[in-house]
């Protein structure tokens, strides 16, 4: 896997079971997005037994297997869901598709874990409440910019021992490398991504909520354009936004399609956070110009100014929680409702964009 290839980026940690051997099954399906190669590790990592694979293109299934030897190739995605011991199954479907793939699979009595941006539209998300109210399944999302970052886990355990006080601002920046020519179709289509707000720009809104503590947010503004795509008329290469959550704390971000061909890694992702006691910045790809490792946090507050390089230390919690949530039908990896809200304010965000150019 390149590094400098955002959709196949999948990382690896340490294995950490929360579960023994064939305790928790899983299957994937809908290989649509690389994701789902960094969806299946987390789990596997934490226990989870890969017994499935389904998607109807075989050069994607062989893919998959060549990642992850002795799953089972199903025939349909429906031997999938007769199969009483398969207990979650991830997907990464086109992003217009994940919301009714997710509710076939709960009506099913199977949680969901799917890869962001869970909807494409409001109505969608609509519909899946209530399958989530009738069936009491999980629909759980891959936020992987917070999820499968050490940075961006270790500042939430900063927050959370009050490192930097109470959080009142955070600013988010997701630059993407475009790499066009190695881009499926549905990808320049608006009504399968969504929207640059709603696709990568989902990644920013559920951080912020989880950074500051809020439950809700509203929109104060939001844009996007397309500056140097024209051969793609339907893409937003660039996007940002402003909001502002219940507890007061403001957020901005920006994402866009111009990772320059220079750079080691496909984006340079960043988190700054500003707390009434302290600061962090997450750097989580790379240290530019420094070191081509990720992971990279830099904390300052009363008693100092201290760097983290927090690669392979850290791991990646929420996949051995998720698990557990499963198994016990708790909600300590991502309430339900976290998860949802995160989608709402993106899919408002893109709604409400003003659309702008050159």
């Amino acid at each position: 896997m390149s590094n400098k290839d955002g959709m196949n980026y999948a990382p690896k940690g340490k294995p950490n079971p929360v579960v023994k051997e064939g305790e928790f099954q899983i299957a994937a399906a809908a290989l649509d997005h690389g994701h789902i190669n960094g969806m299946c590790n987390g789990l596997v990592e934490a226990g989870a037994t890969l017994k499935w694979v389904y998607d109807p293109d075989p050069e994607k299934v062989k893919a998959f297997v060549e990642q992850f030897p002795g799953v089972e190739v199903a025939e349909s995605l429906e031997q999938i869901l007769n199969d009483d011991a398969i207990k979650l199954v991830a997907a990464a479907a086109i992003p217009s598709e994940r919301s009714a793939l997710g509710n076939k699979v709960m009506e099913a009595g199977k949680d969901y874990f799917t890869d962001k941006t869970p909807f494409t539209t409001l109505a969608q998300l609509e519909e899946t409440k209530q399958v989530v109210e009738r069936t009491g399944q999980k629909y759980m999302v891959y936020f992987s910019e917070r999820l499968h970052v050490e940075g961006a886990v270790f500042a939430g355990q900063l927050i959370k021992d009050g490192a930097i006080g109470g959080v009142i601002q955070v600013t988010g920046f997701g630059p993407h490398r475009l790499n066009a020519d190695t881009r499926p179709d549905w990808f320049f289509n608006k009504e399968q991504y969504g929207g640059i707000l709603c696709d990568i720009g989902s990644h920013q809104i559920e951080q912020f909520l989880y950074f500051t503590g809020n439950e809700n947010a509203k929109l104060l503004h939001s844009k996007v354009g397309n500056y140097n795509n024209p051969e793609y008329p339907e893409l937003e290469d660039y996007g940002d936004a402003t909001l502002v959550g219940e507890n007061g704390a403001t957020f901005f971000f920006k994402v866009d399609w111009f990772t320059p061909d220079g750079l080691s890694t496909w984006g340079d992702g960043r988190t700054f956070i500003t707390g009434t006691e302290g600061t962090i910045e997450i750097r989580k790809y790379v240290d530019v110009a420094r070191e081509e490792s990720g992971d990279h946090l830099y904390l300052v507050n009363k008693d100092g100014e201290k760097h983290y390089s927090l690669s392979g230390e850290v791991g990646f919690p929420f996949f051995g929680e998720l698990i557990k949530d499963c198994i016990n039908r708790t909600e300590n990896a991502m309430t339900q409702e976290h998860a949802f809200k995160a989608a709402e304010l993106c899919l408002k965000a893109q709604d409400e964009a003003v659309v702008v150019t050159k």
